[in-house]
């Protein structure tokens, strides 16, 4: 007899996340978005202020909005201005919400303090500049779990780790990629890299060692660019094109990269997705720059192991993406992820909700997420240590604490 063709319907809290915009006056409006060609998301977020890279004449400036400060931008809102040529990444500090670094076209990576107010006029002096790169450098990300380990990598095909606390290189990553890298993630403890390179491949670094422990070659088989991020038991979720050019999402496991774990097609829009991730959910959302939808998946170990869920769709493309970090959402709404879209002259906050009844708080929701507090020292890092990050409940909601003061201890270099 034929085998019964009726689909069980997959259990998971997560199947019905819709996302909404906020109303109009929610919105921050008048902001002069960056429009410089760069696959970076132009926006960053934490539960304090929202960051984006904008227009400026001759220089880099990035915009830093206190987030309840919604509605129009006053024009002569003070600007982040220290570069002399256009910023291409943002990145707030994941144990500091005062604490931002950018990456410039000017081959520098700066860190800025930002205060609670309102300042009056442009902040123009980071509280440190590290320079080591000889080209523009495009990308940023601070460590998950070490205090003060800032990567950023570069057009000169390097990756450095910074020690931001003292202004040092710690290591310098090279001959490793052949050519531009276009992203780089790490794990969830900080131990392991993921970078996708022009050259084609997905490598796996041990930062420490300075070795490749494992790479895959093609993962996609088109020529526009790869993104590569790690998502739950090291695995790593990967967006590509095929040799049609349609865009492709593919599941792989480290210990058996030849084969994936899943590849699926999707679309044929050429702009490339950014993959954007929430372990608590286990949940991967693509945004393409230039696309209006926000695609969403749920990763499982059981197969197709990545499981569309819902797409958000709107009229107006996305320029720009910034992604709030877990502890700054209202778990009083099961708001389970917030984006702030990028239009050309605003700012849109977009929030993802998980429909329930009840107004107790949602413990299947809310596993304990990461907070504020490193779990390791910069050296202890280096000298070989891991540590998970270290957990908070948001069962109370998440309270920002007070500005903290970067201290940067130059060391002597007579002394050394």
């Amino acid at each position: 007899p034929p085998a019964m063709s009726r689909r069980v319907v997959r259990q998971s809290k997560f199947r019905h996340v819709f996302g909404q915009p906020v109303k109009a006056d929610q919105m921050y409006e008048d902001i002069r978005v960056s429009k410089v060609t760069c696959d970076s998301s132009f926006c960053a977020v934490n539960p304090k202020f929202v960051a984006i890279i904008v227009e400026s004449g001759g220089g880099g400036a990035f915009i830093v909005l206190p987030l309840a400060k919604t509605g129009r931008v006053d024009k002569n809102h003070p600007l982040v201005t220290g570069h002399t040529a256009p910023v291409l990444d943002i990145d707030w500090c994941p144990h500091n919400d005062n604490v931002i670094a950018s990456a410039s076209e000017d081959t520098t990576v700066m860190v800025w303090q930002i205060p609670d107010y309102v300042p009056v006029r442009n902040i123009t002096e980071p509280v440190v500049t590290l320079e080591g790169h000889s080209k523009r450098v495009s990308i940023i990300s601070w460590h998950p779990t070490a205090r003060n380990v800032l990567l950023s990598a570069g057009c000169d095909n390097l990756v450095i780790l910074w020690n931001v606390g003292t202004g040092e290189m710690l290591l310098a990553l090279d001959d490793m990629h052949t050519d531009l890298i276009y992203n780089v993630g790490w794990n969830r403890n900080g131990s392991l890299l993921v970078t996708t390179c022009k050259d084609k491949k997905v490598r796996v670094i041990d930062p420490r060692k300075q070795q490749v422990i494992a790479e895959k070659t093609k993962p996609h088989d088109g020529t526009r660019p790869i993104r590569a991020i790690f998502v739950a038991d090291g695995k790593i979720f990967t967006t590509g094109f095929s040799r049609m050019s349609e865009r492709q999402l593919g599941l792989w496991d480290l210990n058996n990269f030849e084969e994936p774990i899943a590849l699926q097609e999707m679309d044929t829009s050429n702009g490339v997705l950014l993959p954007f991730y929430d372990a608590d959910s286990s949940i991967v959302y693509l945004c393409g720059k230039g696309d209006s939808s926000i695609r969403y998946f749920e990763i499982t170990d059981e197969a197709p192991y990545v499981h569309y869920l819902n797409t958000y769709s709107s009229k107006e493309p996305q320029r720009g993406m910034g992604f709030m970090p877990k502890r700054g959402l209202d778990v009083s709404k099961c708001e389970i992820a917030r984006f702030f879209k990028l239009h050309e002259r605003k700012c849109e906050p977009i929030v993802m909700t998980v429909p329930r009844k009840s107004d107790l708080f949602q413990d299947d929701l809310y596993p304990d997420t990461p907070g504020p507090e490193p779990a390791l020292e910069a050296d202890e890092w280096l000298s070989g240590k891991d540590a998970e990050p270290i957990l908070i409940s948001l069962r109370d909601g998440y309270v920002p604490v007070k500005n903290r003061e970067l201290k940067v201890v130059k060391k002597n270099i007579l002394d050394s």
